[in-house]
């Protein structure tokens, strides 16, 4: 079965390029700030776009999973036989906001390429990883007709305000989220030039600590 390098050697991605940029640019113009009220209609705009997109790819049962807040997209294919890996792929679609406008070079929404890059808001956080995974399973499906795992595609929208309903999500969908492995590419890289994979992250914790006091100062032994 072929790997993602076996593709770039196929030709495949440069073929399909200029397709991938156009789709990536689509993307990236709607506004989906899960952090402002008044974009909602902008991330569920975009949480329709993904689920387009897997559809697009050949990806199957691609459904919005509505939650109390932000909806995320899920999307599978699972024709890789029994006994092989189930792989899930996790990604958010939504973006952090874009204040101090006065720090962008050009609009945030309005995505350009300099020097090689894309940039605009969620280019690499997070909606650019997620299109090049759909690509890559795009790409086997055609030049294949089939993946060397059973793939599952969870994409969230509310990453970018702490995900305060993923774990209800999880918990409703757990059968059809079930898989032996959960792919994350919202991580860093040494640099362009140097393949990296990270292969474990820490996680977050955070809260909140009330102290109550005498009303007087107190002596230290007391």
């Amino acid at each position: 079965m072929p790997s993602v390098s076996e593709l770039l050697l196929s030709g495949y991605l440069e073929k399909e390029r200029d397709r991938i940029q156009r789709v990536l640019f689509d993307w990236l113009r709607i506004p989906s700030i899960s952090a402002d009220p008044d974009r909602a209609a902008d991330v569920r705009r975009s949480a329709e776009f993904c689920a387009d997109l897997l559809r697009d790819a050949g990806l199957e049962h691609v459904t919005v999973l509505e939650t109390d807040g932000a909806p995320a997209v899920y999307g599978d294919w699972l024709h890789a036989g029994e006994g092989v890996p189930t792989v899930l792929v996790y990604g958010h679609h939504d973006v952090q906001p874009v204040d101090p406008l006065g720090e962008w070079t050009s609009p945030p929404f309005e995505p350009v390429i300099v020097d090689g890059e894309c940039r605009a808001r969620g280019s690499i956080d997070d909606k650019g990883q997620v299109l090049y995974e759909v690509e890559a399973a795009r790409g086997l499906l055609v030049e294949r007709g089939s993946l060397p795992v059973n793939l599952k595609f969870l994409i969230e929208g509310e990453e970018e305000v702490g995900s305060p309903h993923f774990e209800s999500l999880l918990t409703a969908e757990k059968e059809r989220l079930r898989c032996d492995v959960v792919v994350v590419s919202d991580t860093g890289m040494i640099s362009p030039e140097v393949p990296s994979t990270t292969v474990s992250m820490r996680g977050l914790v955070a809260f909140d600590v009330s102290l109550r006091t005498s009303t007087i100062d107190l002596h230290s032994g007391m």
